[in-house]
């Protein structure tokens, strides 16, 4: 091994990525709400994020196939810096740590005091006229057989102050957190993680085949998608939480996979009509390129920000 491959070697192993995104102008800011012990979530400007793994050694875009080790970092970050310039960028930032201590980060993930799948078979589910039912359906606009259906599939259950609760669940249906969303609040369980809210527009007993996956950002965006197209029964809808971690990649992934099973299968990406929404439509439209599966893009329509708006404006239907 060379001088030069010796030296990149130790600022791959001693330069952390979260350590480079905080120190580097402009800094990124760590999103502790939403980083967890494993995967940082840093943001900068509106709609720019970057995820820091592997103990801060590897880094990826979620809005984008960008990732890699510190040097592509750099690189990312400085477009067109040669390696040797790369290299005088990183060798001051060799032995720095993150402004956000482990310890902190332990803290912050330990399990909560009632799990997140105890908390929502202690919740009811939503029933006419309760807060809940009304916020969905008055304050929404979302039809009760779409909030119906969204019961009968495991999806809903009434939290506090008006506030419903979305599961998430993985490919075989078991819970791995819940979405909060209630008129003054928003959140996401604690000790839970994201993968996808699903909402089949048929019942597994139908004979329809599944051959169109509707992909937004959240939950009550998914349903109202569904209610402007009537639960189409070919139609699986599904949300993100207006993100993609390591687990909501790979449960798209995974139905994609089934879809491309099916002949015709096409993916439909309804995010938000902004940076954020047009950088996930990219993303998902490079992920349903890797299945050779058609996509298209749902935009809201009328200048609505959002599928719900377009709802609750008339819209659509």
């Amino acid at each position: 091994m060379n001088n030069q491959d010796a030296e990149r070697e130790q600022m791959k192993a001693g330069v952390s990525c979260a350590a480079l995104l905080e120190r580097l102008p402009p800094p990124w800011q760590l999103d502790k709400r939403e980083s967890t012990r494993n995967c940082l979530k840093y943001r900068r400007g509106k709609g720019e994020v970057l995820l820091v793994t592997h103990e801060g050694r590897g880094w990826w875009d979620p809005l984008s196939t960008a990732k890699g080790d510190i040097f592509d970092l750099v690189q990312y970050l400085n477009r067109g810096l040669s390696f040797r310039e790369a290299r005088n960028v990183l060798r001051p930032f060799i032995g720095l740590s993150p402004s956000f201590p482990v310890h902190e980060r332990r803290r912050e993930k330990e399990a909560p005091k009632v799990p997140f799948s105890v908390k929502w078979e202690r919740r009811r589910v939503p029933t006419r006229g309760s807060p809940t039912w009304r916020y969905l359906t008055v304050a929404r606009r979302l039809p009760a057989p779409v909030v119906l259906a969204a019961i009968s599939a495991g999806m809903l259950r009434e939290g506090p102050y008006a506030s419903a609760w979305f599961a998430h669940r993985d490919q075989v249906g078991r819970l791995t957190g819940f979405e909060m969303r209630g008129p003054d609040y928003r959140g996401f369980s604690p000790g839970g993680d994201k993968t996808l809210f699903r909402l089949p527009g048929r019942l597994p007993t139908n004979s329809v085949a599944l051959r169109r996956l509707v992909i937004a950002e959240a939950p009550i965006n998914a349903m109202s998608v569904a209610a402007i197209e009537h639960l189409r029964a070919d139609t699986l809808y599904v949300a993100t939480a207006g993100g993609m971690g390591p687990r909501t990649i790979t449960e798209l992934e995974r139905q994609m996979w089934i879809l491309a099973m099916e002949e015709h299968g096409e993916v439909v990406i309804a995010t938000d009509a902004d940076a954020a929404g047009n950088g996930y439509a990219d993303r998902l439209k490079e992920m349903a390129q890797t299945f050779d599966l058609r996509s298209s893009r749902l935009l809201p329509t009328g200048g609505a920000n959002d599928w719900n708006d377009v709802l609750k404006q008339g819209r659509g239907a």
